[in-house]
């Protein structure tokens, strides 16, 4: 199961176990970023705090987010496990998740798309020889429509509750940790939360009321740049434009574009998912944004909606954009920094095959030794009798043989 994104892993160990883990991941998410970067650029622009509000055209903000994408991320994992067919069932049975659940579903989609997938390949493969001849394509309709089916079911009744729990879990550690006054330690679960697309649910649901609280009697709350600092992910999609894979740093100026300046998180987040362990860069990211933002008595007046470096600046008040700038600054270093070291700098990376020096003629010529020939009979297979010539007596032999291929 691997794709232009996910190379073969070899061997068995741990970390080659994770980073096939990890590669599925990519192959489910990477392939489809051009839905995330169109399904962000529309929300950028036309949401009612974006750069051009339109009520009509927002209204495709939630249906991308919460049916189109999963859908795809579904599609695209059936289909890496068992084709169109996998293709098909995974995108049906993704469709339970979602309608089980208020929060977009993309952690249940890459569980429940591979999943029905490789049901309906076990189903094949046990139909296969046991359907007469004139009635495939009858029993293929069928088993895929029943295994589809009762996946999606499934999606409904038990992964999209599931991930609800989830969400309510993480908002109520992070309350706790905020009512604990540790709020660096926050990162520890904002920061994965938001990965998995539950940014909306800690934010709106957790942060943003008790920061208005804050804010009505201190005139500004720290609470705001929790979850809304557009440092840490703005450090990993640069580390990934220089160290990421070769094939994928074409795509992230545009999401550096959308997440910094346009405010969208949720583009960088499918750069996490191919590669999980980044999950320690935006941690560490996002708590030395909140320990710098401490140190300099940082807060803003209110959320910065969308969560871009303009909104951030708009809502901090008079005498507090250092505090804010430095707290963005020390984040993205930090993250940057972290990120380098987890993709290695970029040294794991494969050389672009177009891209390798091509081997000196001359020096191979120049350097081969010469087949010493004494007759015509002795000439290699394949060359000229003419172009041979007799060796002196006193010649060495070849040192190593000819190969008789062109």
């Amino acid at each position: 199961m691997t794709t232009d994104y996910t190379p073969a892993v070899q061997g068995t160990g741990v970390r080659a176990t994770i980073q096939r883990f990890g590669g599925h991941l990519a192959g489910m998410i990477m392939p489809n970023i051009g839905a995330f970067i169109a399904w962000g650029l529309i929300t950028a622009l036309f949401i009612p705090t974006g750069w051009l509000p339109n009520e009509n055209l927002a209204a495709l903000v939630d249906p991308m987010v919460k049916v189109l994408l999963p859908v795809l991320i579904g599609y695209t994992g059936g289909r890496m496990v068992h084709g169109q067919r996998g293709a098909v069932v995974g995108a049906v049975a993704t469709m339970g998740v979602v309608v089980g659940a208020e929060v977009p579903m993309f952690l249940g989609a890459m569980i429940v798309g591979p999943l029905a997938a490789y049901l309906i390949k076990l189903v094949d493969g046990f139909t296969q020889e046991r359907t007469r001849a004139g009635f495939e394509m009858l029993v293929d309709n069928f088993t895929a429509g029943i295994v589809g089916g009762a996946m999606a079911l499934l999606g409904v009744w038990g992964i999209g509750p599931v991930i609800e729990t989830v969400t309510e879990a993480a908002g109520d550690a992070v309350g706790w940790l905020v009512g604990n006054n540790l709020l660096p330690l926050a990162s520890v679960l904002i920061e994965p939360a938001k990965v998995l697309f539950l940014n909306n649910a800690i934010n709106h649901g957790v942060l943003s009321p008790l920061g208005v609280a804050e804010a009505a009697e201190q005139g500004r709350s720290i609470l705001f740049m929790l979850e809304s600092n557009p440092g840490p992910g703005l450090g990993l999609l640069l580390a990934f434009m220089f160290f990421g894979p070769r094939a994928l740093r074409p795509s992230t100026p545009a999401a550096i574009v959308i997440h910094f300046l346009g405010g969208i998180h949720e583009i960088y987040f499918p750069y996490v998912l191919m590669k999980p362990r980044l999950i320690l860069a935006v941690i560490a990211g996002g708590a030395a944004g909140v320990f710098t933002f401490i140190l300099t008595g940082g807060g803003l007046v209110a959320p910065p909606s969308p969560g871009s470096v303009f909104a951030y600046f708009a809502v901090t008040p008079r005498g507090g954009w250092l505090a804010s700038g430095a707290g963005i600054l020390v984040a993205a270093a930090v993250s940057f920094a972290v990120a380098a070291v987890l993709l290695g700098f970029g040294r794991g990376e494969q050389q672009d095959p177009a891209a390798a020096p091509a081997p000196d003629a001359t020096a191979t010529a120049t350097t081969a030794p010469a087949p010493a020939a004494t007759s015509a009979d002795e000439v290699p297979e394949g060359t000229s009798p003419g172009a041979a010539t007799t060796a002196s007596p006193t010649a060495a032999p070849a040192t190593a043989p000819v190969s008789k291929e062109a």
